[in-house]
């Protein structure tokens, strides 16, 4: 493949478009130009990349069984990962010592990034980098999922959910949950939200047994997310470890990125 400018007989461009909620399923794209193309909150199960220039390419998501010129990639990402950061690796709790030992670590990094952000000019906690969610969505979206899963799935409240929750963006409207992307509240009024669902999850990590984590939730029958269904206690809880923990590094990424530009409320 060849530089596109060299080569403008191309059928169709569709050069700067944005394809949103398009299913492109089993779909073949052949001498095709996608550099400098995004993609985001795509699936790509199943898909196959052959006979092509992959230069410059930056993947970040759940990876598995990734297959790079026959040879499976997956576990030596998994393990350098966990290398870099040996906490990644008490992200993946299935007893409750674990649930506690995770939250733990959690409650100590957000401690920190907080601090760190409290320092930058606060417009900038509504700034986002590279079409991210900014400081404060990320929060905002924290104390939705923290609603979803802990105080709806797990705790049956039916309808758990504060104005300002954020929930992901590719999730359907849903009338009964909230979802006001236009609101800049303050990083004060986001973080007493976040203080009380992260109590919460403080309070169900420290009242876990062995039972409970192998037990499944009563499901809630009113509309809204998630879905009616029971589901596994300790998936409903390792969900939220998990967020957390990627909407970290996610932050604490963003955040160098802001620090950068140098404005400081000192």
């Amino acid at each position: 493949m060849t530089d596109h400018d060299e080569h403008p007989g191309f059928d169709a461009t569709h050069r700067g478009e944005t394809f949103r909620r398009f299913d492109f399923t089993d779909t073949v794209f052949d001498d095709t130009y996608l550099v400098g193309a995004r993609f985001k909150n795509v699936a790509l199960k199943g898909a196959r990349i052959t006979g092509s220039q992959v230069v410059d390419v930056d993947i970040s998501g759940e990876v598995e069984r990734l297959t790079v010129n026959g040879v499976d990639v997956t576990d030596f990402v998994e393990a350098e990962l966990d290398r870099r950061e040996p906490d990644r690796a008490r992200m993946r709790p299935r007893k409750p010592a674990e649930f506690r030992e995770a939250w733990d670590i959690l409650e100590r990094r957000w401690a920190e990034t907080v601090e760190r952000a409290r320092r930058l000019d606060p417009e900038l906690l509504h700034e986002r980098v590279d079409g991210e969610w900014s400081f404060i969505e990320t929060q905002r979206h924290l104390v939705f999922a923290t609603d979803a899963w802990i105080r709806r799935a797990l705790l049956g409240d039916p309808s758990p959910w504060s104005p300002l929750d954020l929930p992901h963006d590719d999730m359907a409207d849903i009338p009964e949950v909230p979802r006001d992307q236009s609101v800049r509240p303050p990083l004060d009024e986001v973080l007493e939200l976040r203080r009380d669902r992260m109590a919460t999850m403080r309070t169900v990590v420290d009242g876990l047994t062995d039972d409970a984590v192998e037990s499944r939730t009563t499901p809630v029958t009113e509309p809204g997310y998630p879905e009616s269904r029971d589901f596994l206690v300790a998936d409903v809880v390792g969900c939220i470890i998990n967020e957390e923990w990627y909407h970290h590094q996610y932050a604490i990424r963003d955040l160098a990125v802001l620090e950068s530009r140098g404005r400081h409320t000192g």
